[in-house]
């Protein structure tokens, strides 16, 4: 990336150029050294993920038309190449955390469609015992912590966590990632500042779908690009599509590498899409024609572009790709399923987990009551 990397919002090709993009539908980015070394299994295994991914989100979905979800249920559509493609290029030292659109993540670092679903459902086999729901996701074992509510309060916990693992002499990063709505929160500029000033190794990745929850970006935001912001900190800033999964390969693979060999905290705004509303609940119609929504998923459907790419590169074929797709659904109702017959977490359940002393009192140091009847 570099600190004066172009807004690229995209213009309309022109015919030629979209005649030239259709006879040649392989990324540019393909060809990246990050990229150009993946075999073809691990290509396909990244498919894979993209498709769960989907598969899962309308399972959810459905779930929640039905009655079983309660709450808020914000779908990951449209963006699977964008969590797909930065989990892809993480070390063992590297974390992640995130806001409340989380799916997608989860099922990235490795989370089962189990353990998800429950707690979507609020079933005590859920990853966080069924109390937080679809926005509080969960996963140290695999470096992800959450799955955040509080629009941007997550972004200071990310800086936290990237300046713990250069206290320890640990040669990794921490991705934080925000959606388009939260860089005009305080605590994520408060952060900004600190990661440049004590070179903390995060990468800020902002998900910009171009509409918060239901504002598009030009009359919420004031600037040409939400990365360049960057810039009044000093910090090293970029663009990228989120619909190729190679090129969000690409560019987090540089954020990351400048994290771990300078230490030094970046700025990448990924622009992708979502098909659904804000949360499921929430109108969409109000705020984007829904020729916007279809002309997206004709021409930058990542899944589509991707099974596409993988075709034309010989490592994938039509028969195999609907064998992933069958197996994506079947996983997902076997998830619903699972989730239904799972126990609700019990009545004392909801005193523990809250204070560890609680939960290990042979360890308790505090003095006085910990809950109050």
């Amino acid at each position: 990336m570099s600190k004066k990397t172009a807004a690229n919002n995209e213009p309309k090709a022109a015919d030629g150029a979209k005649a030239e993009e259709a006879a040649n539908p392989i990324s540019a980015a393909a060809q990246a050294p990050i990229n150009a070394k993946l075999k073809p299994e691990a290509r396909i295994e990244l498919f894979r993920t993209m498709v769960r991914i989907r598969r899962f989100e309308e399972r959810c979905l459905r779930a929640y038309q039905q009655g079983k979800i309660g709450g808020f249920l914000h779908l990951y559509i449209g963006q699977e190449a964008v969590a797909t493609g930065c989990v892809s290029v993480l070390g063992d030292n590297d974390h992640l955390i995130t806001a409340y659109r989380d799916h997608g993540h989860g099922l990235a670092v490795g989370m089962s469609m189990n353990e998800m679903m429950a707690e979507n459902y609020g079933k005590a086999t859920g990853c966080s015992k069924g109390k937080g729901g679809s926005m509080h996701y969960f996963a140290p074992d695999k470096n992800f912590w959450g799955g955040h509510g509080i629009v941007g309060g997550q972004i200071p916990l990310g800086t936290g966590i990237a300046f713990a693992l250069k206290y320890k002499g640990l040669k990794g990063a921490c991705l934080a990632f925000m959606g388009d709505g939260a860089v005009n929160q305080g605590a994520v500029h408060e952060a900004y500042n600190l990661a440049a000033l004590w070179d903390i190794p995060v990468v800020f990745i902002i998900e910009n779908n171009g509409y918060s929850m239901g504002t598009s970006q030009t009359r919420s935001s004031a600037g040409e690009s939400l990365a360049k912001r960057a810039e009044g900190y000093g910090m090293t800033w970029g663009i990228c599509n989120g619909h190729d999964l190679y090129e969000v390969r690409d560019k987090v693979a540089a954020a990351i590498q400048l994290a771990h060999e300078k230490s030094r905290p970046s700025v990448l705004e990924i622009r992708t899409y979502r098909y659904r509303g804000h949360s499921v609940s929430d109108p969409d119609s109000t705020y984007r024609r829904k020729s916007e929504v279809e002309d997206y998923r004709r021409t930058k459907d990542p899944l589509q572009l991707f099974q596409t790419s993988l075709i034309a590169e010989g490592v994938l074929d039509e028969e195999k790709a609907a064998k992933i797709d069958a197996e994506a659904r079947a996983e997902a109702d076997a998830a619903a399923d699972f989730a239904d017959a799972s126990p609700p977490p019990t009545v004392e359940d909801i005193s523990k987990d809250i204070y560890w002393e609680q939960d290990a009192p042979a360890d308790q140091r505090t003095k006085g009551r910990l809950l109050f009847d």
